[in-house]
């Protein structure tokens, strides 16, 4: 698919740069990431980083309604596109756009936090969170107004966003003095900003999608951990899952090993889980392939 025109001339040649690269495979871009993290490989980088910068400039169109340059949000988007790659490990299995997903649109709200107004929107996760889903959840209730929120709109909010009530009337309050959901834009007037909104809920079917896949994966974890013994269990856990991951070191004094032994460990259950993984995932193949076929015959 073709990417719309922009009246931008920086923008336009961001978009013909970003025409350059094709589309990854998954074997492509797993090659790629893994030349990258392993050996910094900056022909690597570039292939993978310019394979994605459709995507920045995708969501950061999906920000447009705060009133700020189209521009600006696309290159905050690129600065959470090089933090992605600079974290991201391919060993883990996931495609490098899921995750990458995740570092622009925070870099994106970051930038749209701190410039949307000179009065501080607020830092912490909940403030965050209802200053960009407090329009969309307006528009919901048809509470379109610059004005105070009804009382039910605003137990509504407050109940929908784990927020009390006094958060939400001051966010309104505070993003009603900016501007008003209803101002006409564009070169006829015709258009509000309410209209450049995007909807960031996922559809039900991606919901139901996305909870399967992580119910399947999660199964999956669990029956590779379970054909490991208990020291590498513990190795790996600390190592790969934990949120602040041990150091070979630390664990090297837990187990009384040195550090080459423990990486060794944590190599040789790594290969045990994906193994156990590996031999699950082909038994379910052939299970479906094997109901297809019925179903074919019937």
């Amino acid at each position: 698919m073709t990417e719309p025109f922009v009246s931008d001339e920086p923008l336009n040649l961001y978009l013909k740069d970003a025409r350059k690269y094709d589309y990854l495979t998954p074997e492509q871009e797993r090659d790629y990431a893994q030349r990258w993290h392993d050996r910094q490989d900056r022909r690597a980088l570039d292939k993978l980083i310019g394979s994605h910068l459709r995507l920045v400039f995708k969501m950061a169109r999906g920000f447009q309604g705060y009133g700020l340059p189209l521009a600006d949000l696309v290159a905050e988007g690129n600065v959470g596109l090089m933090q992605a790659a600079q974290k991201f490990e391919p060993e883990k299995g996931f495609r490098f756009a899921t995750y990458a997903s995740w570092w622009i649109r925070a870099a994106i709200q970051e930038y749209v936090l701190h410039n949307w107004s000179l009065v501080k929107i607020g830092t912490t996760a909940a403030q965050k969170k209802l200053f960009f889903s407090l329009r969309r959840l307006k528009a919901r209730m048809q509470e379109l107004d610059n004005g105070d929120l009804s009382p039910e709109t605003v137990d509504f909010i407050a109940t929908e966003l784990s927020v009390p009530r006094e958060e939400v009337v001051e966010m309104n309050r505070r993003l009603s003095m900016d501007s008003s959901l209803n101002a006409p834009f564009g070169e006829d007037g015709d258009a509000e900003w309410q209209d450049q909104l995007t909807d960031d809920r996922a559809s039900q079917e991606a919901v139901v999608a996305d909870a399967e896949e992580r119910k399947e994966r999660l199964d999956f974890l669990k029956l590779g951990l379970d054909a490991l013994d208990d020291r590498e269990r513990q190795i790996l856990v600390a190592r790969r899952l934990a949120e602040e991951p041990l150091t070979l070191e630390e664990l090297s004094q837990r187990f009384h090993v040195s550090r080459e032994r423990v990486r060794q460990l944590e190599v040789r259950a790594f290969e045990k889980v994906q193994k156990a993984v590996m031999a699950r995932a082909k038994q379910q193949q052939i299970a479906t392939t094997n109901q297809a076929r019925e179903w074919i015959r019937a």
